[in-house]
């Protein structure tokens, strides 16, 4: 009777509690069902756990629930990504690039520069740090393979709300412009973190983001989209508090699960990111061997065997202790602990000659954010010591950023990065090295320089100016390295000693290579650098009328003068076939004089600073002063022709022509307009006028006076002096001299001011040469009255509307 009524008391317990389970299972299903139910709170006190979460098991499912959801939280607020985002996450999800490793370098790179700007602001503010583990600047990696999540973590600066929006919602429109510029032309994510767009490279592995971020001004928010267009944020109330720092969960798509194997992620860092300056961690697995107690079984048999029994007997006072070893076995058992991934020591604190080609190259890689297949043009790797003492790596790109020369003026960015006592300062101190060094990469890392200083109070510090002048020699030196290395820059005397080097193939047209993507820094230099022009002018380079297609040094140009000649000769224009048919160039190339050619706008305004050169002046040719050798004056010939040059100065009185002279400088052309030494050439006239915002009246002040310079050998010459001398009224002359001054201009480089009078006269030239009277005319329109085209389109039109009925009938 009494186990029965037991039995009693427990169905009905069972009989309550079923229909309260009932109820759960059906809210947990339609909690399932519906995407956008809001996330379960925590208890309060898991914000007070100190090194982590409560170890409740509630907790961590919610967790668990939460990282796995592929919808965004209902409770967050929602955005739209900016235009330009859109487009290029379209671009990087529906991209068939291969590689795919470069999101890991890219998230790696931007938790370094977050790491960077906190132990910056530590320098003044320690308490930014925080304690504990908060105060550890380092990366942590970990692989969740059931539920398919890669996470990674810095405990860096961490983001606010309003830093979420801006930095993962919108990015500048210029960066994205550039980085789709680039894709169409060549297809390659590869240099995705030189637009400042590396984040979204997660797309390539990843269909659902989180990014939890902690900034010590904020509370922490979650980060959430599925590159649908939107994004949403809300407060974090479920996570894991990170104190400080980002933390990015990416939930892999199926195809990118090899990102889950420790293996394949150690190669990564190891390959992109050997070389950040702060510790790299991955949540790896380790097996270790572990002694466990033996089979009961095993250790009676062994006891049994004869040989046991003999080895009893021999034993000694050891006879415990082997005992005990042999009632255990060791076993094979996964632990799990944080592997450190980059051991390698900063790069410009080792010693150069104990550095290999390819550390260098990976450290540049690294540094640059720049993984193509090219190594750097050259580096350098030095030490300063003296008041100022400092460490200092410096690199040749092998390219030219896309926009090196587009914001030369406008950008304060520098390429080179300041270190002070391995503390990461700023990569925003254009001091250090002049704009025309920009391109160059690497870092400084000063030990004189304080720590405890503003940035602004930094940049005027006195050190600096000494660090900068000697940055500059050394980058200078390093550039002449690259051409003193090069065989093709060599002399034919030095050539065979050199081409029978090894590593001379390798060097083989290094110069000329950098000289095509950075020449043109040289050249602003040059302008810009009054203290280092000389260097700077040794490291010119430039292609003559003698040089069949090659590039020239000056001191080259120099060695190959002839005797006598004492002025560097050159000529600017717009291309390099233009200014080898230059009229200006037909008696010094027939008399065997080198000419160097100068066909870039800028090359204008390097003449007007560079303007001697070991002792040698430069003479523009198509300036007047032009002195080929020992010519004498021939004043017969000038007094022969002083009647036809005095009466055609007469003639162009109203053109502005300063006089008209007998050419020295011509050989086949009849005649050539030049301007004075000091003034504007046809080819900087050109320039100007072409500014957006120039000024018509100003540049009449510079415009050179304007010389016609006459061929007395020339046949067309000498029939317009006798038909001067014969009848100096006649208009047929006249009209002849003006259109020869005019083709003379044209053929100077100079830009007409009526083109409309030079077309007239060349047509009437024409007409001359055709025998064709004067007075002809063109031959009148026959014009079609528009009375009679009128009935014909009514006709039409009626004619088409019916067959359209027509149409409409049979339908």
């Amino acid at each position: 009777m009494r186990k029965w009524t037991i039995s009693v008391l427990f169905l009905l317990c069972l009989l309550f509690l079923f229909p309260d389970q009932g109820r759960k299972i059906h809210v947990n299903a339609k909690g399932d069902s519906d995407a956008s139910v809001d996330p379960p709170k925590v208890e309060e006190k898991i914000g007070a756990v100190p090194n982590g979460l409560s170890t409740d098991s509630n907790v961590a499912k919610r967790e668990a629930e939460s990282m796995s959801r592929r919808t965004l939280r209902a409770n967050a607020e929602r955005f739209e990504f900016q235009a330009e985002v859109s487009r290029l996450m379209d671009i990087i999800i529906n991209s068939l690039y291969s590689n795919k490793d470069i999101f890991l370098r890219e998230l790696i790179s931007n938790a370094s520069d977050a790491l960077d700007k906190i132990r910056f602001l530590s320098l003044t503010d320690k308490e930014v740090l925080g304690e504990g583990d908060d105060a550890k600047l380092e990366m942590q990696i970990k692989l969740d393979k059931e539920k398919k999540i890669l996470s990674i973590r810095d405990r860096g600066i961490g983001m606010t709300k309003e830093d979420l929006i801006k930095n993962l919602g919108t990015i500048a429109k210029s960066g994205t412009s550039a980085f789709v510029e680039k894709m169409q032309t060549s297809g390659d994510l590869n240099l995705i973190g030189q637009f400042g767009v590396g984040f979204y490279s997660v797309y390539l592995v990843a269909d659902y983001v989180e990014v939890i971020s902690k900034h010590n001004d904020d509370k922490q928010h979650v980060w959430e989209s599925k590159a649908d267009g939107a994004f949403a944020i809300s407060e974090d109330e479920w996570n894991e508090p990170l104190g400080r720092g980002t933390e990015i969960r990416l939930h892999l798509r199926d195809e990118a699960q090899e990102y889950l194997d420790e293996y394949k992620l150690k190669e990564l860092v190891k390959r992109y990111s050997e070389f950040i300056n702060f510790p790299i961690h991955l949540w790896a697995s380790k097996e270790v061997d572990e002694e466990v107690p033996a089979d009961e079984d095993e250790s009676s048999v062994d006891e049994e065997t004869p040989e046991n029994k003999s080895s009893e007997e021999e034993e000694d006072t050891d006879k415990d202790e082997d005992e005990k070893k042999s009632k255990t076995k060791t076993v094979k058992k996964t632990t799990y602990e944080w592997e450190l991934l980059n051991d390698v020591k900063a790069i410009w604190l080792r010693n150069p000659k104990k550095v290999t080609d390819e550390e260098y190259t990976k450290f540049y890689h690294s540094l640059a954010k720049d993984f193509g297949d090219e190594r750097p043009l050259t580096w350098s790797h030095f030490t300063a010591e003296g008041d100022v003492e400092f460490k200092a790596v410096l690199f040749v790109p092998p390219k030219a950023p896309h926009d090196l020369y587009e914001s030369y003026y406008k950008s304060k960015n520098s390429n080179l990065k300041l270190y002070v006592r391995r503390v990461f300062i700023s990569d925003e101190f254009d001091e250090l090295l002049p704009k025309y060094l920009n391109f160059l990469r690497g870092l400084v890392d000063s030990d004189t320089l304080p720590l405890n200083v503003s940035r602004e109070m930094l940049q005027q510090h006195s050190s600096l100016k000494t660090i900068k002048k000697k940055l500059i020699r050394k980058a200078l030196d390093m550039i002449r390295k690259i051409a003193d290395e090069d065989p093709d820059e060599s002399s034919d005397k030095d050539k065979k000693g050199i081409e029978e080097s090894n590593d001379s193939r390798d060097k083989k047209g290094q110069y000329m290579k950098f000289w095509n993507e950075f020449g043109r820094s040289i050249k602003l230099g040059i302008i810009e650098d009054a203290t280092n022009r000389n260097r700077l002018a040794k490291l010119l380079r430039f292609e003559t009328n003698k040089s069949d297609g090659k590039l020239t040094s000056l001191d080259q140009y120099i060695s190959r003068m002839k005797s006598g000649q004492k002025d560097i000769f050159y000529i600017t224009g717009t291309s390099k076939e233009q200014l080898e048919k230059s009229p200006f160039l037909e008696r010094l190339t027939k008399k065997n004089y080198e000419v160097i050619l100068f066909a870039d706008p800028v090359d204008e305004y390097l003449m007007q600073y560079l303007t001697d050169y070991e002792d040698k002046k430069f003479q523009n040719v198509s300036k007047e002063g032009l002195k080929i050798g020992k010519d004498s004056k021939d004043k017969a010939l000038k007094e022969s022709f002083k009647e036809l040059t005095k009466w055609w100065k007469g003639a162009l009185v109203s053109e502005n022509v300063d006089d008209v002279k007998i050419s020295n400088r011509l050989s086949g052309s009849p005649c050539v307009v030049v301007t004075s030494k000091y003034g504007w050439s046809a080819n900087m006239e050109r320039i100007m006028q072409s500014q957006t915002l120039s000024d018509a009246r100003k540049q009449s002040y510079m415009r050179g006076k304007r010389v016609l310079e006459i061929n007395a050998r020339h046949p067309i010459i000498k029939e317009l002096r006798e038909r001067v001398v014969k009848d100096p009224e006649d208009e047929s002359v006249k009209q002849t001299a003006q259109l020869m001054y005019q083709t003379a201009l044209l053929e100077s480089g100079f830009i007409l001011n009526d083109p409309k009078d030079f077309a007239s006269r060349i047509y009437s030239s024409v007409k001359n040469s055709l025998r064709i009277s004067p007075d002809a005319t063109v031959e009148e329109e026959d014009d079609v009255e528009e009375a009679e085209a009128e009935p014909n389109t009514k006709e039409t039109g009626s004619s088409s509307k019916s067959e359209e009925e027509d149409v409409k009938d049979e339908l």
